[in-house]
């Protein structure tokens, strides 16, 4: 049973956004593993407090992230 964990900072992703992701997510599993497998295969979606994940030594944060995102520093 594929079990997929997805970490993401709050506030950065609409509900509908995280419903695409685990959508898509299950086919590509589907797509490698076969038909069979779409239900048992887990997604899990798992929100990290703004702050609370650092990259390179800097915290990131949900405004760091959307700043990213829309191609700014």
């Amino acid at each position: 049973m594929p079990l997929i964990q997805v970490k993401l900072i709050e506030e950065v992703f609409t509900p509908a956004q995280k419903k695409d992701i685990i959508t898509k997510l299950t086919d590509a599993m589907v797509a490698v593993e076969g038909e069979n497998m779409r239900h048992v295969t887990w997604v899990i979606i798992e929100d990290v407090r703004s702050g609370d994940w650092g990259i390179g030594g800097q915290a990131m944060t949900t405004d760091a992230v959307r700043a990213l995102a829309a191609g700014k520093k």
